[in-house]
Order: C-alpha cells, then sequence, then structure tokens
C-alpha cells in the first residue's frame, strides 16, 4: 500500500483554481478620478456653505457617490481638507519644479530649489487657507492639518542636508539635525505668512531672502 495513491481517493482530489492577480491601471485611474472630483467637490462646498455646511453626506451627493465611499477614501471632514490641501499644494507645478531639483547635482544649487519650492507652496496655499478659514474651520483642526504637512517637509529635507553634508559644504561646526532644524525653520509657512502676507513682502522678496539666508546659516563660506 506504500507509495500508492487509491484510485478513489485519488479522483477525489480537485485541483484548486488559481487566484487571479488584477491589475487595472483602468481601475487605479477610475479611482484617482473619483478622488480628485470629491475632493473639487468639498472645496466648493466650503466656498459656498462654510465648513459646517460641508457634511460628508452633502459632499457624497454633489459627487455622486455613496457616503461610505467618502469615509473609505478620507476618514473623516478632516481627511478631506488634508486632501484638498494636498491637490492645491502639490500639483502640476510642483512636481515640475521638484523633479527639475532632483536633477540637479550641485548641493548649493538644490539649495536655491529649497527657495523656490516654499515660494511655490505657500502661494498656492494661501488662497486656499483663507477659504478655509473663512469657511469656519477652527484653527486647532487646520492647524492639525497643517502639522501633518510640515512633518512631510522636515522628512523630505533631509536627502538635501544629507548632500550638503557629503559635499562637507556644512558650516563649520554645524550638525545634520542642527541644519536640518534650521532648513526646516526657514521654508517654514509661519514665516513666509509673516513676512508676505503680514508685511507685505512680494514674494520676489522673499524667495531672494530665503535663498540668501539658508546659504548664510547652513553653507560654510
Amino acid at each position: 500500500m506504500s507509495g500508492r495513491v487509491d484510485k478513489k481517493a485519488k479522483t477525489k482530489i480537485k485541483k484548486q483554481p488559481e487566484k487571479r492577480v488584477y491589475d487595472s491601471p483602468a481601475r487605479q485611474r477610475q479611482a484617482d478620478e473619483t478622488r480628485s472630483r470629491i475632493v473639487s467637490v468639498a472645496q466648493r462646498l466650503l466656498a459656498e456653505s462654510g465648513f459646517a455646511g460641508m457634511t460628508i453626506p452633502a459632499v457624497a451627493k454633489a459627487s455622486g457617490v455613496a457616503v461610505p465611499t467618502v469615509y473609505a477614501i478620507f476618514g473623516s471632514k478632516k481627511g478631506i481638507v488634508s486632501a484638498l490641501l494636498n491637490q492645491v499644494l502639490f500639483g502640476d507645478a510642483y512636481h515640475a519644479l521638484v523633479k527639475t531639483a532632483r536633477e540637479v547635482t550641485d548641493p548649493l544649487e538644490r539649495l536655491a530649489f529649497a527657495a523656490r519650492i516654499a515660494r511655490q507652496v505657500y502661494e498656492a496655499e494661501l488662497p486656499v487657507e483663507d477659504l478655509l478659514r473663512g469657511a469656519g474651520m477652527l484653527a486647532p483642526e487646520l492647524a492639525a492639518v497643517e502639522g501633518g504637512l510640515s512633518n512631510q517637509r522636515y522628512d523630505a529635507q533631509a536627502g538635501l542636508i544629507d548632500a550638503l553634508q557629503k559635499g562637507r559644504l556644512l558650516r563649520t561646526g554645524l550638525g545634520r539635525e542642527v541644519a536640518r532644524d534650521i532648513l526646516w525653520s526657514l521654508t517654514s509657512r509661519d514665516l513666509y505668512r509673516m513676512l508676505v502676507r503680514d508685511r507685505k513682502w512680494t514674494p520676489d522678496q522673499y524667495e531672494a531672502w530665503l535663498e540668501e539666508t539658508l546659504v548664510r546659516e547652513l553653507v560654510r563660506l
């Protein structure tokens, strides 16, 4: 009996159907379009009805999707606002600028791009931020969303500091972590708001000052 398989038992063994893995670019594209449409509708409702009026059911109805779909994609109203800021801030102009910056090999040139990128982001952000505040979004909620974006910026800037350090360009006595903190602080949205919105600097003035200041504070001259 050993080494032999009973014929009746063998006939009972059925080959399990293989699970198919679907890789559908069309499905992903449709999901991206749905997400983008919901964000655009949410922005319009913010302008028309305020933050209180931008309810999940209202967003779902105006977008032509089910309420659970909105929750599944964004989780909450704060999630929608976060996606709205991301869509506005990190659009085609931003990605083109970042792509160009990444192709630059000279760390000092990349430092200049840090000033250009900060200007690009905050110029795009101001009208949306004003809309959110005018629409009645509470300051703590908006601060929480902006805090997440600020953390993303801190993480993204590590490569620039590493490039300066690798090229032995960091100012004498300046450690990596302190250099990251300086870059992160000087490129903050709060500083942009104070200089451009409050003190009425032009964006050109801000960018030129920021580039000069970053070099002075970070680079060994």
